[in-house]
């Protein structure tokens, strides 16, 4: 069966205002996330959702549960043909205490097998077949989930544990699949812009994998190394996957992970032309919470469409060395923002943020390196969400010190200019400058239009933080301020 890749993927980034519709609660957990799935195939028409086994408590048997309560509709839509479901799991590398949850999770892969067996009978496909490996730094990581998984999970299919005995898989039944896709996930800018090079030596050493799909973090980037760097990376990288599926000969398949904010990539319904024109040449897009929740259902359904419409083109052409060049001075002055009060204001305000999704603590890409430096940032969400309660765009913080080059060469992207005047709509000027002085050059070369109301309260929220009032006003006039803005962080 020839494989369609999906072009929609959902995710549970907890970026949202507003609660879903299946639900009453504003924390999803467990069996809302069941819900959640089926909401996102049925009504929005999202090809695919990603089951996060990395940072979060997870339902193991999200396949038997959709297969089992939504009988009617899987019938008619194939699990694993029409419809996916692909599985995030841990990094033991960074994530030593999950690492035999990887493990395990790659062994549940064949029992999905069984359920879609039990219900399809002789129509059933592997309704799990790729799985989504993150923080990705080498070509050796990647090959060794592919071999446990091909060796030592489906490869013992055949082995006999006693001489002259049945098979294990006369015994316990048939393995499927016989291998998995193992997309890498990249989130941090040095491995974003050498993606290719990891990417090529996996499938070099790996000739038999037909097609590749890499995805490309869009908020962990930000969080680190500034909105811009982030920005300049992707297009780096897109171009440098476009040249390799030409040298390989070898379908590539980039996934972007964008979320609703501006920082995290202004992936959003209304936000819609300008994203799919910046990034032409990536098949999926994520899409997170405040996609799926914080607009009218129609709205989100006919976005959904038209991202399955879209016809994938050729990546843009982009100035490589500028940018690398631009990525290592401005990432510098970002970093240089953030230790000098950004981190300690965002901490102080995180504790403000509404929940939405029952996490585990995670440990984001600044945790690995800031035990040298002393930088302690929550995650991209809350960071965001922090910054913007108070007026402070974080998308323009690594902007100071350019020249008139600089300006023209970043501005005659319209999807740049267009992030930043969305970002600006949210400034509160008064405590932006006090905190980043240099970022006046910015305010004075995009033209934009402010929310006066959520600049009242962003006024507001900053007054009260810093008087330390009752948490939970602090945290209403925090989600007055999201629903203004579209989303949370």
């Amino acid at each position: 069966m020839e494989r369609r890749i999906p072009r929609c993927m959902s995710t549970q980034h907890p970026d949202n205002v507003s609660p879903p519709p299946f639900t009453t609660r504003n924390v999803l957990q467990g069996e809302d996330e069941i819900q959640e799935a089926f909401h996102v195939f049925s009504y929005l028409g999202a090809d695919e959702q990603m089951w996060d086994y990395e940072g979060k408590e997870v339902d193991h048997f999200v396949v038997r549960k959709l297969l089992a309560n939504y009988q009617d509709f899987f019938q008619e839509n194939l699990l694993g043909k029409d419809f996916f479901i692909t599985y995030r799991v841990p990094n033991p590398r960074v994530e030593k205490d999950e690492g035999k949850w990887l493990l395990e999770t790659l062994r549940s892969i064949p029992r999905s097998y069984d359920m879609a067996l039990e219900f399809y009978g002789d129509r059933a496909i592997p309704p799990v077949i790729e799985v989504i490996f993150p923080m990705t730094t080498s070509s050796l990581e990647l090959e060794r989930v592919y071999k446990y998984y091909t060796e030592l999970v489906s490869g013992e299919e055949g082995t006999r544990l006693i001489n002259g005995d049945i098979t294990i898989g006369e015994w316990v039944g048939r393995y499927k699949p016989q291998s998995i896709g193992v997309i890498p996930l990249f989130e941090d800018i040095p491995n974003i812009v050498n993606c290719d090079r990891i990417v090529e030596e996996f499938l070099n050493r790996n000739p038999e994998i037909s097609y590749q799909r890499v995805f490309l973090a869009r908020s962990d980037p930000a969080l680190n190394y500034g909105y811009t760097s982030a920005f300049l990376a992707l297009e780096v990288a897109l171009s440098r996957l476009d040249r390799l599926e030409k040298k390989l000969g070898k379908p590539l398949y980039p996934i972007l992970g964008v979320g609703s904010s501006p920082f995290r990539g202004n992936f959003k319904p209304t936000n819609l032309d300008n994203c799919l024109a910046s990034y032409p040449s990536v098949q999926t897009f994520t899409i997170q919470s405040s996609f799926k929740y914080d607009y009218p259902l129609e709205n989100v359904k006919e976005a959904v469409l038209k991202i399955k419409a879209h016809t994938r083109a050729a990546a843009r052409e982009v100035d490589e060395e500028r940018s690398e060049h631009l990525i290592a001075r401005l990432s510098a002055n970002y970093q240089r923002q953030v230790k000098h009060g950004l981190a300690k204001l965002a901490n102080n305000l995180s504790k403000y943020i509404p929940p939405r999704r029952k996490r585990k603590l995670h440990i984001g890409l600044y945790g690995y390196s800031r035990g040298a430096d002393g930088i302690f940032l929550p995650r991209a969400i809350t960071y965001c969400a922090a910054l913007y309660s108070v007026g402070v765009p974080p998308e323009i913080v690594d902007l100071a010190r350019l020249d008139k080059e600089d300006w023209d060469y970043l501005l005659k992207d319209k999807s740049f200019l267009s992030d930043l005047q969305d970002a600006l709509a949210f400034v509160n000027e008064d405590t932006l400058l006090s905190l980043v002085p240099e970022a006046r050059v910015v305010l004075d070369h995009v033209d934009y239009q402010k929310d006066l109301q959520h600049e009242k309260l962003a006024r507001m929220i900053y007054q009260a933080a810093k008087d330390e009032i009752s948490p939970r006003i602090i945290t209403d006039m925090v989600t007055e301020a999201a629903s203004l803005r579209g989303f949370l962080g």
